[in-house]
């Protein structure tokens, strides 16, 4: 059959999923912005997409829709030529975060429409007002966070079924919406992503760590309070204290992924390290950046303790691959980690707000690392079970796509 991938970084979520479904003779191809330059495994076509941004006083609590149905506007008429020279998919499946699906239909009405349905925005219960110190809305701003779901709804509305990677996800949908999506993780690669015991880590400064090591490790897209970076920071003082030998591995960037951005000319990297800084040694705690995939699965291996931590938001790759490696996943007791890990069978659980309470359990981990070399191996054996690319996760992704392609006979 033919499918139509559309995401506006494509490969996206379909970094597995389109290579194999190529791999298995479907015509496919890929639909995604003019500034992506990532590499794709099947045949692109880009569409250029430039839009002012609109007046927020115009457009109030309808701006976001307006920035995502321009952008549905933009990639249906990127179809609607790839119509007229005589393509027409069978399944068209596409990231709803975007607004890239939602005039698709209007193209194609014979094509089944799946739509990536990874979180559905709420003015309440999720992401919004969880973290008082950072966010504490108005009546006005519930309402336009509920009004950023707009486009999210209409897509998954007018499409044939929907996807989300984990249960929780799926669950801050509308019980009408919800029962369009089925749950399949995107995958972990446990071939690639498991414990070695001769893996080392060659820091900036030159210092290299090996497997066995007193490492603590922390992992962002970027250093933020909607991935826990403020609590983490917190915690180090007392956790650097107890333990004079520990390294600190940091990855992540300095912009913004979610949430508000910090004070004009202020990084929330900055804002937290200085707030502790003096009473942690600069020396051990390791600023890694963004990291190539090959760093991050060596950074995996050698550490003992992998502190997690996020809001009620879209959950992580990264803790499923650190759970893979075989690391003791400390994560923040919010719904999107609890759904993984169950406390002290395989990891542990922390309130998000209690550094003290991180610092207690962290120095724990950190001094008897044998005490919980249990919970490592129940972890890779959650993945293995449950999440793994190749024997789980994929074979039902293929399935799901394939049961809405053409009909024999």
């Amino acid at each position: 059959m033919k499918i139509l991938f559309v995401h506006q970084n494509f490969p996206g979520q379909f970094l597995h999923l389109a290579p194999e479904m190529a791999r298995r003779g479907h015509e496919c191809l890929a639909l995604t912005d003019a500034t992506n330059n990532r590499a794709a495994s099947i045949p692109v076509v880009k569409y250029r997409h430039s839009s002012p941004a609109p007046d927020p006083a115009a457009c109030r609590l309808g701006r976001n829709f307006t920035q995502m149905s321009d952008r549905g506007v933009t990639v249906a008429r990127a179809a609607l030529q790839l119509r007229e020279k005589g393509y027409v998919p069978d399944v068209i499946f596409g990231h709803s975060g975007w607004g890239e699906t939602l005039f698709l239909k209007e193209v194609w009405p014979e094509a089944k429409l799946l739509v990536y349905s990874e979180f559905y925005y709420k003015g309440r219960g999720a992401d919004v007002g969880f973290d008082p110190e950072f966010d504490n809305p108005s009546f006005d701003q519930v309402m336009i966070a509920q009004g950023r779901a707009a486009h999210l709804g209409q897509a998954l509305l007018h499409g044939d079924a929907g996807l989300s990677p984990t249960r929780w996800q799926a669950s801050t949908h509308p019980q009408t919406l919800r029962d369009k999506i089925e749950v399949i993780f995107d995958g972990v690669d446990t071939q690639v992503m498991k414990p070695d015991p001769s893996a080392s880590l060659t820091l900036p400064n030159g210092k290299v760590l090996r497997a066995g090591d007193e490492v603590l490790t922390f992992v962002n897209r970027n250093l933020e309070p909607y991935r826990g970076y403020h609590t983490f920071m917190r915690a180090l003082p007392a956790i650097m204290a107890e333990r004079p030998e520990v390294e600190v591995v940091i990855v992540g960037g300095d912009d913004v992924s979610y949430g508000r951005a910090a004070p004009e000319g202020a990084k929330w990297k900055d804002i937290f390290l200085s707030e502790v800084q003096g009473r942690i040694d600069l020396n051990r705690v390791h600023f890694m950046g963004k990291v190539p995939y090959p760093t991050f699965v060596s950074m995996m291996q050698v550490s003992r303790v992998h502190a997690y931590l996020t809001y009620p938001f879209v959950l992580s790759w990264s803790m499923l691959e650190a759970m893979s490696a075989g690391c003791l996943v400390i994560g923040s007791r919010t719904a999107p980690v609890q759904e993984l890990i169950e406390d002290g069978v395989n990891g542990r659980l922390v309130d998000f707000f209690d550094p003290s309470g991180w610092a207690k359990l962290v120095t724990k981990a950190l001094a008897h690392p044998g005490r919980f070399d249990d919970l490592r191996a129940r972890a890779r054996e959650t993945i293995l079970q449950n999440y793994d690319l190749q024997t789980v996760c994929l074979p039902r992704m293929v399935a799901w796509v394939e049961s809405f392609g053409p009909k024999a006979g």
